[in-house]
């Protein structure tokens, strides 16, 4: 459903981690297409965010369990006839290799950036509302007016010290996301609530609504159950409220 726009929902707090993760990693490489000093602002601003998410855990390891977990189920499926080996042993050759890289990576992704006084020094200031101004931050100012080539270098070396972990954030949301097919469903007016097994460790809540559909989907979630309610705005100076009518949506209860 190319024309659709997807609303989703983490049921745990690793995804929920790795959801942010991936959204950080897509403003940055976004910005860093860019060549003006408004995109490197906006990749540093980006990167700061990254490290922050990094000091709050071990990520390495949290990869790591998770794709050797994955690993350990999908080799579980070799001798199912039902299964293209083909596709099977391309994406365990593909967590492999990632597996490998965080194994090769020197510490935590990114402990060299935290020693980099340059960047420290802007990070500190960036905490401030309006904090990383010219006039603050001199040496700031004058790598902005560097030429664009030196910028874009330095960017780009910045943000490698996380390609791993982004590549490896990537396949795990791919797999998760396609572990389970749309179901067509409709929620009257607006409103849907399923109950979940709790014996089947659900990782992620997908909705999918047509593109340029009226409403969008509010999800929130337990342990036992989740709602949907699909909300309309159609001024924005006023709270959204939900719809009166009933919605055709799609649901993907992600489980892998």
């Amino acid at each position: 459903m190319t024309t659709s726009i997807y609303y989703e929902q983490p049921l745990n707090e690793r995804v929920r981690t790795f959801l942010r993760l991936e959204h950080l990693f897509a403003r940055a490489h976004y910005a860093q297409q860019g060549n003006s000093m408004w995109d490197s602002r906006a990749v540093l601003d980006c990167l700061f965010e990254i490290q922050h998410v990094f000091g709050r855990s071990d990520l390495r390891s949290e990869l790591l369990k998770e794709l050797e977990r994955h690993s350990s189920n999908f080799t579980k499926l070799e001798q199912n006839p039902n299964v293209d080996n083909t596709t099977l042993n391309a994406i365990l050759n593909e967590i492999d290799i990632l597996i490998d890289r965080l194994h090769a990576l020197d510490g935590q992704p990114g402990h060299s950036l935290r020693d980099n006084e340059f960047l420290s020094s802007i990070k500190q200031r960036s905490s401030i509302a309006g904090g990383n101004c010219d006039f603050d931050l001199p040496a700031y100012h004058q790598w902005l007016l560097y030429p664009d080539e030196i910028r874009q270098q330095d960017v780009a070396s910045w943000l490698s010290e996380y390609t791993t972990v982004s590549d490896a954030i990537k396949l795990i949301l791919k797999l998760v996301r396609e572990s389970a097919p749309p179901k067509a469903l409709i929620a009257e007016t607006g409103f849907y609530q399923q109950s979940l097994d709790t014996s089947v460790h659900y990782q992620l809540i997908r909705v999918a609504l047509p593109a340029e559909h009226i409403c969008f989907a509010e999800i929130s979630a337990g342990k036992h159950r989740f709602t949907i309610r699909f909300m309309q705005m159609p001024d924005k100076q006023q709270r959204p409220f939900q719809s009166k009518e009933d919605i055709n949506f799609y649901l993907s209860c992600c489980v892998l």
